[in-house]
């Protein structure tokens, strides 16, 4: 122990209270001791038990949060599946469309709602980052070699979905445009 704390032991404040405890804990009888170290024991034996309840709420939670996004999706893939046997049934939900390529359309919606539903089980932090890294180059390869992008910018896609995924979309997976090429004079 250090200079100052040699002190403070030595302080008679400090040393009159010490053996006013140990007075205290001398003075109990062996069953007294043992109750308060049963009284001891069962309080820390609650705060465990506390401690750990709490993280399996937050884990159920999680599973709760985690079946509900897997309905919502199998509802979307329901939907998806009505749409693929009747495109014009697209219209109900979105009555700007011309009526070319419904088909494409819809089916570049689809691997948009897989993207989000990908993109929102990372920010959930249930995917690897293996996982991730796969999904996010299979979304990149999608966006720069398909129509996705275009159909994103030209249907305006962004209006369907949550800010954070559209601005992900915008950020990391639409090609930038390219630069018009510069004349020599």
């Amino acid at each position: 122990m250090g200079a100052r704390s040699g002190a403070f032991f030595a302080s008679p404040k400090v040393n009159l209270s010490i053996c006013a405890v140990t007075a205290a804990v001398a003075g109990l009888g062996s069953s007294d001791l043992l109750s308060l170290v049963q009284s001891i024991v069962l309080i820390g034996a609650l705060g465990a038990t506390l401690y750990f309840s709490s993280r399996q709420v937050r884990s159920q939670k999680v599973d709760l949060e985690t079946r509900v996004l897997a309905d919502i999706d199998k509802m979307h893939a329901d939907l998806a599946a009505v749409l693929q046997e009747d495109p014009s049934l697209l219209k109900v939900i979105n009555n700007q469309l011309s009526g070319e390529s419904h088909r494409e359309r819809h089916f570049a919606y689809q691997i948009l709602l897989m993207c989000a539903h990908i993109y929102h089980m990372r920010e959930r932090k249930i995917l690897s980052e293996n996982e991730w890294s796969g999904e996010l180059k299979w979304m990149k390869n999608a966006f720069n070699r398909g129509l996705i992008a275009k159909t994103w910018k030209d249907d305006r896609m962004e209006e369907w979905f949550d800010r954070s995924f559209s601005d992900f979309v915008n950020r990391e997976l639409v090609p930038p445009p390219n630069p018009a090429p510069q004349t020599s004079d």
